[in-house]
């Protein structure tokens, strides 16, 4: 039977400095929920791609929020990083399938490859772009049985 989600929401402002606080919480989180210690860093790199890219593109110079949601349950962590900002755009991919293999570093933008590294880190990751409502972005992690706490 799956445990019921429990919730924790962070308030930041969209700045550097504050990225360290959502990593100290991501670690408490997913190491009371049983995640290995290569997992936890995983997801450490990847929550840290996400807020960098509300640091970075969503407010300019402006002052701005970034609200970031942890739900868990038994079986998987989903951390949500949303700012209200301009949005970015993000490396497109091809057929569903990102690849940079066939291309030349010059012709890569630089910002979008944050994605790459979310993907190849999380199980999951979903980015909901709405002009002038911000950016979204969603990872998955989800706790494999022999990680599990006995």
């Amino acid at each position: 039977m799956k445990a019921e989600a429990q919730r924790v929401t962070l308030k930041l402002p969209a700045t550097a400095d504050f990225v360290d606080i959502v990593r100290l919480n991501l670690y408490g989180i997913a190491s009371k929920m049983g995640f290995s210690y290569e997992d936890i860093e995983d997801m450490k790199v990847a929550v840290s791609e996400a807020c960098n890219n509300s640091v970075l593109y969503a407010y300019g110079e402006e002052n701005g929020i970034v609200d970031v949601f942890f739900e868990f349950d038994d079986e998987e962590l989903s951390i949500t990083v949303k700012d209200e900002g301009e949005s970015f755009e993000r490396v497109e991919q091809r057929d569903g399938i990102a690849a940079l293999h066939d291309k030349d570093l010059d012709e890569v933008q630089i910002g979008g490859l944050g994605f790459y590294l979310m993907q190849a880190l999380m199980d999951d990751v979903n980015v909901v772009t709405e002009e002038g409502k911000g950016t979204e972005v969603v990872l998955i992690k989800r706790l494999t049985k022999s990680e599990e706490r006995v």
